[in-house]
């Protein structure tokens, strides 16, 4: 689970400097980035869950 935490915050990285260089300066490649790091944010904040609500158990 630790190593999954450490990929969410890479992702949430990620997101941040690339959606960050769409909104200031208008980078159309870097929103693509942003889009693709929100869709596997999405997927493992989804794994985390389920691996927490099992861990809790």
């Amino acid at each position: 689970m630790k190593a999954l935490v450490e990929k969410i915050k890479a992702n949430c990285e990620a997101f941040a400097v690339n959606a960050d260089a769409q909104v200031v300066k208008g980078n159309k490649a870097a929103g693509a980035r942003a889009r693709k790091a929100a869709l596997e944010l999405m997927k493992d904040l989804k794994e985390f869950r389920k691996e927490s609500v099992k861990a809790a158990k």
